[in-house]
């Protein structure tokens, strides 16, 4: 008589430029999916960076984010199927509660954000990785994209989404080059389905960061 384990629960982390698209290629995935942006950390923490010549707080920096604890998640995810996260509001720069994500028996799940390239090395260690993908496009476009939805949303004032947007769009093929150095392959909406359509039948690749 024989018998079959249940597969490991794995993370495709995605990546890439804000308002690159990765929220909406993750719903669209059908994949459970962690939101990396609540692990931000809150705006009266005092190792906060700041923009270089700017009292701006720089939100695009990593150190901004709370790496660890992001980890710790994917960790339990894995091992688990449910963790607690914390619920951000970037419009306040505030945690507001904390919820429970559930992700059942399911044998792959996204976390998705601007920093997953900087955790790609760690999960790859901690044997969690199913895949890590950076998403790219036209940095005109992503301003575009990017600035209609911080204003929909209200994240910020109107002057410090335009100076962010300006600054991030004159970055953008640096951050992508960097989240490839990181390991995360670069790639646009549909070839980023086709990794994850493959993660999902188990066909997981093992990056190794530059």
């Amino acid at each position: 008589m024989s018998s079959s384990s249940p597969l490991p629960t794995r993370v495709v982390l995605l990546t890439g430029p804000s308002g690159s698209g990765k929220s909406s290629l993750a719903a669209r995935s059908g994949l459970p999916v962690l939101r990396l942006d609540d692990f931000y950390k809150e705006g009266d923490d005092p190792t906060l960076p700041l923009v270089e010549g700017s009292s701006d707080i720089d939100w695009d920096s990593p150190l901004s984010w709370d790496s660890e604890a992001a980890v710790a998640a994917i960790a339990e995810l894995c091992a688990a199927g449910r963790t607690e996260v914390p619920v951000y509001s970037i419009a306040t720069s505030s945690r507001t509660g904390a919820e429970t994500l559930d992700i059942a028996r399911t044998p792959l799940f996204i976390a998705e954000g601007i920093f997953a390239a900087d955790i790609v090395a760690r999960c790859q260690e901690l044997g969690l990785l199913a895949d890590a993908i950076c998403l790219r496009g036209r940095p005109s476009t992503t301003f575009r994209r990017r600035l209609a939805r911080d204003l929909r949303e209200g994240r910020k004032s109107v002057p410090f989404l335009l100076r962010r947007g300006w600054r991030l769009m004159r970055a953008e093929r640096g951050i992508v080059a960097r989240h490839a150095a990181l390991g995360a392959y670069p790639c646009g909406r549909d070839e980023a389905l086709g990794r994850l359509a493959a993660s999902a039948a188990g066909r997981h690749r093992t990056p190794t960061p530059a």
